[in-house]
């Protein structure tokens, strides 16, 4: 017998068995943390931020229709809960946390030092972008997820999250290149 879906055991949380949401909260805590730290680059936040978000869960679970998929609730959910941690504490998103780190094998101390200026450049670049711009690279670069889920998150049609992925991956262009020339300077 097949596992359940994410939908079939929200619908199970929604109808009073709330012990489902503990495999929810197994299958999806690791990328809501990842996208919840990348909005606020801050661990400790996170953290709250996550249990807050399974706390709504619970909370709304009457509001699941199962029309569209979990996960695309769950991060509507997440962005809420940012977007009330940053309004009560006045404070603007910062810096992306940048994750990926060198491999020092078979790499010159030249090169990991070029990959690390690299990766700080645009560290730098995603935290000037505006946080709705941030937003939608996150989603779609480091969350993988699909245009469509993306649109079902930020409620738009899917043209408009492939549009502004590209304006924001052209602004980002931008900014990251300003940062370099200033950087050669």
């Amino acid at each position: 017998m097949p596992d359940p879906t994410d939908n079939e055991l929200m619908l199970r949380v929604k109808d009073g068995d709330v012990s489902k949401l503990g495999i929810l909260f197994e299958r999806h805590h690791g990328k809501l943390y990842g996208f919840l730290t990348r909005l606020t680059d801050r661990r400790d936040v996170s953290e709250d931020l996550l249990q807050e978000v399974f706390l709504r869960i619970l909370k709304y679970r009457h509001t699941f229709r199962g029309d569209a998929p979990f996960t695309a609730w769950m991060y509507q959910l997440g962005r809420n809960v940012t977007a009330d941690h940053f309004r009560k504490s006045r404070a603007t998103s910062p810096l992306l946390e940048a994750e990926d780190r060198p491999s020092e094998e078979g790499n010159s101390p030249s090169d990991i030092l070029e990959h690390v200026e690299r990766k700080s450049l645009l560290h730098l670049a995603l935290g000037k972008l505006p946080a709705d711009k941030r937003e939608v690279l996150v989603l779609s670069r480091f969350q993988g997820l699909k245009y469509e889920e993306i649109g079902q998150i930020l409620q738009c049609p899917v043209g408009t999250v492939k549009a502004r992925v590209h304006f924001a991956l052209k602004e980002l262009r931008d900014i990251y290149l300003s940062l370099s020339e200033e950087a050669v300077l």
